[in-house]
């Protein structure tokens, strides 16, 4: 199989989950919503573009590979919202702060973010695939609009340095095979295949522990691969509309490798 892997670093990162009431909680790995999401923002899709984002969302598979998922961090803001006396239901952000205009109030919320995660995904092409692998590859060097991790106030600190393999045997030997550049600098610039050059590693706390999150099949993970090691999960990141900010859910398998 051909894959895309690039990396996902910065000082904050939030991949959101369901947000219900005044808590914007945040997973310790990156969304499927949040890479694709990065994926389109390079190939300059808007958001509106409902078509296009179709696309997106129905041509690709995703590996995640966490390395770090980094200190969780907290944040308040401050909102406004009507309040909930009456039997009127708002719908949209707009009804609230159109139709409920008369009926603002203030409501303190809680966002949360993980700092210096590291993470390196995997970008699987189905056939019905709107663009190939090395056309996103393209555009994750020279991305069309801003890329952030999650939300617009975490940028990226590091290049994405994506990498084409091809011919794979799985997912697995993809992610051992991608050749890590250093994170902080240094006088030899080289890279190590499969795990973040030393000096990165111990920067971030990141041992030997690795956490594995895929789709599809077990066989396209591992060959060979012990069932009984694996933990399958319905997690609701599967972009339905960007337009609406609407989600679906979807299947997802876990494994997890512990450090020597």
């Amino acid at each position: 199989m051909d894959l895309l892997l690039f990396r996902l670093y910065g000082p904050l990162a939030s991949w959101g989950e369901i947000a219900v009431g005044e808590s914007r909680h945040s997973a310790n790995y990156p969304s499927k919503s949040a890479i694709l999401g990065l994926v389109g923002a390079a190939l300059g899709i808007e958001r509106s573009d409902e078509a296009q984002q179709a696309g997106l969302q129905q041509g690709y598979q995703v590996a995640v590979e966490v390395f770090s998922t980094g200190q969780l961090l907290r944040d308040y803001h401050t909102a406004q919202v009507p309040d909930s006396a009456g039997k009127f239901v708002y719908r949209t952000r707009r009804d609230e702060v159109v139709l409920g205009k008369e009926r603002l109030g203030t409501i303190l919320s809680t966002r949360e973010y993980r700092s210096d995660a590291l993470a390196v995904v995997a970008l699987r092409a189905l056939p019905e695939a709107p663009f190939c692998l090395a056309q996103i590859e393209e555009k994750l060097r020279k991305p069309v609009f801003h890329l952030y991790l999650g939300r617009k106030s975490c940028p990226l600190a590091a290049p994405l340095n994506p990498q084409l393999l091809t011919d794979q045997t799985d997912v697995l030997s993809a992610f051992k095979a991608y050749l890590h550049k250093p994170l902080l600098p240094r006088k030899q610039a080289d890279a190590e295949a499969g795990q973040p050059v030393q000096q990165d590693a111990y920067w971030l706390n990141a041992g030997g522990e690795r956490h594995y999150y895929w789709e599809g099949s077990t066989e396209d993970f591992a060959k060979g691969f012990d069932l009984q090691r694996r933990q399958t999960r319905v997690r609701h990141d599967q972009p339905l509309s960007r337009k609406r900010w609407q989600f679906t859910p979807r299947q997802e398998h876990y494994f997890y490798q512990g450090g020597e």
